[in-house]
């Protein structure tokens, strides 16, 4: 219950947030009967030509409004000419059982499909990220759409244990997870009544299906901010197809977007980590990689 409690005061304070949309394109698409709806942010375009599509799914109880705040790619877009799409959950999604008619990984399908025909996405470049439970829902795609996306970044979430789901196909998969998240530990175990995957035991996972050496590159970051935190970056590699999987261990840590805002005080979420900008590394992840593994 201290989850669901949690979230509603995220997504509370999201919404009340007073954030310009002018930029942003609101749409709609009926799924099984069910109206769900999305905000694209489409880049000043140097030429013409299909560009990437970054799909970034927020926690839960908030909104694509909260999520372009929080996890803000637009700058990052803006230079490297990117689409990025925020769909709305209908209250948390569903990254295990589709309940109540709600099936969020067609409706993810579908919204890859509409975005490559309306505005010229390229469908070999399809990207998720998402944080909390937008991070185990994109976990979820990774396991059960990984036909349509080429990549995946993870944030204070990991995978879900016995959902009916696993991992099937390689694929670039990048985490990151706060040593001291409060809500979604670190160590995993159980969340609301279910078991997730530690940090270290799924990056184990993507490591053997991906096939990568087992000693990783490790990197260090300081804390230049000065802000109590620091980053372990560990970086696995399969060197004959190039695929990686990247973990970022934020030490002391807490249920935040690295680089992003404290949207709730420290003593119910953790600290949010100013030694990393999440938005620039996970670009920088993700356009090395195209889809390979087509249905």
């Amino acid at each position: 219950m201290r989850y669901f409690f949690l979230m509603m005061l995220f997504f509370s304070f999201l919404q009340g947030y007073a954030q310009p949309t002018t930029l942003l394109i609101k749409g709609e698409l009926v799924i099984d009967g069910n109206k769900r709806s999305f905000s694209t942010y489409i880049p000043p375009q140097s030429k013409a030509g299909k560009m990437p599509l970054v799909i970034s799914l927020h926690g839960g109880f908030a909104s694509p409004k909260g999520m372009f705040h929080l996890a803000d790619f637009r700058p990052v877009a803006d230079r490297e000419k990117f689409i990025v799409v925020c769909p709305a959950s209908k209250h948390i999604w569903h990254d295990g059982a589709n309940v109540h008619g709600i099936d969020d990984v067609k409706f993810i399908d579908e919204l890859i499909s509409y975005i490559i025909k309306t505005y010229n996405a390229d469908p070999e470049r399809v990207y998720v990220t998402g944080i909390s439970n937008g991070g185990f829902m994109t976990a979820r795609l990774a396991c059960q759409l990984n036909n349509r996306i080429a990549a995946v970044a993870i944030v204070a979430a990991t995978l879900d244990i016995g959902e009916g789901y696993d991992l099937e196909r390689p694929m670039p998969a990048l985490y990151m997870h706060g040593t001291s998240d409060p809500i979604v530990g670190y160590n995993g175990g159980k969340l609301f009544g279910r078991s997730v995957y530690s940090q270290d035991a799924v990056i184990d996972k993507w490591v053997a299906l991906n096939n990568c050496d087992k000693i990783p590159l490790v990197t260090t970051i300081p804390d230049t901010a000065n802000d109590g935190t620091s980053i372990l970056k560990e970086e696995y590699l399969n060197p004959e197809n190039g695929l990686k999987v990247v973990g970022y261990t934020i030490v002391n840590g807490g249920h935040t977007w690295p680089g992003g805002w404290q949207y709730l005080p420290k003593f119910i979420i953790g600290k949010t980590t100013q030694n990393l900008n999440a938005c620039e590394e996970i670009w920088s992840f993700f356009k090395g990689y195209k889809l390979t593994v087509k249905s």
